[in-house]
């Protein structure tokens, strides 16, 4: 898994090709939009958590009962 290792040439050529595809004024828009996809991601896998929770207690009621 040497693929995931970069060292810093190849962050650098990483960054002047988005620069030269997106151009200066494209980035700061589609870091906003990862952003928010992130976020989206991390609501939704908390309300996944939240929904497992309430399922528990929920179960762990009706057993006691």
């Amino acid at each position: 898994m040497k693929l995931l290792f970069l060292g810093t040439w190849e962050i650098i050529i990483i960054v002047l090709a988005i620069l030269l595809l997106f151009g200066g004024k494209k980035i700061p828009e589609l870091m906003k939009g990862l952003g928010k996809g992130v976020k989206s991601f991390k609501d939704g896998v908390n309300g996944v958590d939240e929904v497992k929770s309430e399922e528990t207690k929920s179960e762990t009621k009706t057993d006691a009962n």
